[in-house]
């Protein structure tokens, strides 16, 4: 993979979205640490992000710019800029207004190829509690806001440049226009990271890398593992085996239509039904974290019994995208602990296989984009994201076959209701809990003592944070009648209204 942009990390929240936005011009980018990354000579511009830290703090990240700064074109965000003036002698100090939410642009110097494009006024995002007071000698400011007098600077002779606001939060209007104006005009980046430019470079990489050795895959019916196993098997063909388990917490039917759908894509394709193994290992089982790891313990148990089936196996495939491998190098704060779901990290020691994970550069939204040049069917890539665990954490408390029946009926009605209503699109993941209760209802002419389920559906881009969706009261009070009337066992349907934070998009 060619590099062209480094962005150092120093723990901020916002480092993915500078990626990301960084993607969207069609120029690829990665992420390092900014005391872990490759030679700097590698690339043709570096970005510094912002930080959870004041320069001041005892533990502040201090980058080594040699070779980077009069070298490389340099843009430092929040905390990379308030670092550029304290380490090069200007001054940086508490705030004493506080800097945080919107700001629109007072003053930009008009000349100045940085802001070229982008008017006074222009609305910013700020997010810092330090401020920068003095800028040394040799650097010029080029934008202000009416609280802020240092918004924007550059380095007069170098092709540094440093803002104290958010480019990369949709907030700031212009921000992209400005990683524009910084990467393609300064910087001459070139403009070719696109879908059809990644699958030729991956294809022979992959070819490369595995020549003839066999490959096996997992796959979920999910986005990620579909595309990846599309992108194998045009390296490969046959000599990648696809596997797809069926665990019983599937959603109703979709097992058998899933696995129509990729045997139609000309995938070498083996689905297991293994739901009364899964089921029996949940026996008993209430809590959160216990199912999880019983679900994966099982998952790995099926899947290295069938992958032995299949002999002389060098390399275990995964769907690992680019999110995961940034939580599991970032600097500080709470991405430095890989979550316990995560591909990331390796397999057990009984399976002796190398991994090769064609999709870990990718953000989810390159990931569909990449499966839409590979021709794959929109139904598959425009899925919602679906949990490991299925539907085994949807169901509160215990976990029985009719339990799971019970949720596969509603959450059918529901997810067909969003599409026969052309909702479906516009909800970014949607789904139906369980509830350990049961409420008293009348059917006829009797008292009936019944479930409780809870119909969720929210809007979001990455799942970091997201809003519950308003649906109309009109298909909610359709979807309630059908499943009540339509589902035995049920006799009340309720809405959850929960953002995300302070809740989560699941309940367990």
């Amino acid at each position: 993979m060619q590099h062209k942009v480094l962005i150092l990390d120093f723990g901020s929240q916002y480092t993915q979205l500078i990626a990301r936005r960084v993607r969207e011009l069609n120029i690829f980018c990665e992420i390092f640490p900014y005391n872990n990354h490759p030679p700097v000579k590698e690339f043709k511009a570096v970005i510094l992000s912002g930080s959870p830290f004041s320069v001041y703090s005892k533990d502040a990240p201090q980058p080594d710019l040699k070779g980077i700064k009069a070298e490389i074109p340099l843009l430092g965000v929040c905390y990379g800029a308030q670092f550029l003036v304290h380490k090069f002698g200007g001054q940086v100090e508490p705030s004493k207004t506080r800097e945080y939410g919107r700001a629109k642009l007072s003053y930009i110097e008009s000349k100045d190829e940085l802001f070229a494009g982008i008017s006074k006024g222009s609305q910013v995002w700020m997010s810092h509690g330090d401020t920068i007071v003095k800028l040394p000698d040799n650097f010029k400011k080029i934008a202000s806001t009416n609280d802020v007098e240092n918004a924007a600077f550059r380095i007069e002779g170098e092709n540094t440049f440093a803002i104290q606001f958010h480019p990369e939060v949709y907030h700031s209007s212009d921000g992209k226009k400005l990683l524009e104006n910084f990467l393609v005009k300064i910087a001459k980046v070139e403009q070719d990271w696109t879908p059809d430019s990644f699958v030729e470079t991956k294809v022979s990489e992959l070819k490369a890398q595995l020549g003839n050795d066999k490959v096996v895959l997992g796959l979920s019916g999910g986005v990620d593992s579909t595309v990846a196993a599309v992108l194998l098997n045009r390296a490969i063909g046959n000599k990648l085996y696809c596997i797809f388990v069926n665990n019983g917490l599937l959603r109703r039917n979709e097992f058998e239509n899933v696995l129509d759908q990729y045997q139609h894509m000309g995938l070498n394709v083996k689905g297991v039904d293994a739901s009364a193994r899964f089921l029996n290992e949940l026996k008993g089982v209430v809590d959160p974290e216990l199912k999880r790891k019983a679900i994966g313990k099982a998952f790995i148990e099926v899947f290295d019994d069938e992958a032995h089936q299949i002999t002389d196996v060098t390399w275990l495939a995964q769907g690992t995208i680019y999110p995961d491998v940034i939580e599991s190098v970032s600097v500080n704060g709470p991405s430095a602990t890989i979550k316990s779901h995560h591909n990331v990290g390796g397999l057990p020691d009984f399976m002796k296989l190398k991994i090769v994970e064609p999709l870990r550069m990718l953000f989810k939204d390159e990931v569909r984009r990449v499966g839409k040049s590979m021709k794959i069917d929109d139904e598959l890539l425009g899925r919602h994201p679906f949990p490991g665990p299925g539907l085994g954490i949807r169901i509160l408390g215990d976990i029985t076959e009719e339990k799971v029946r019970i949720l596969q009926e509603v959450d059918f009605i529901f997810i067909n209701g969003l599409k026969e209503w052309k909702l479906y699109d516009d909800v970014w993941q949607a789904g139906a809990i369980l509830l350990p209760v049961q409420s008293v209802g009348v059917m006829g002419d009797e008292r009936t003592y019944e479930k409780a389920v809870v119909l969720r559906a929210v809007s979001s881009t990455d799942g970091m944070t997201a809003d519950w969706v308003n649906l109309p009261y009109e298909f909610l009070q359709e979807t309630s009648n059908k499943i009540i009337n339509g589902v035995r066992g049920v006799n009340r349907v309720v809405y959850d209204i929960s953002s995300k934070p302070p809740a989560t998009i699941e309940w367990e």
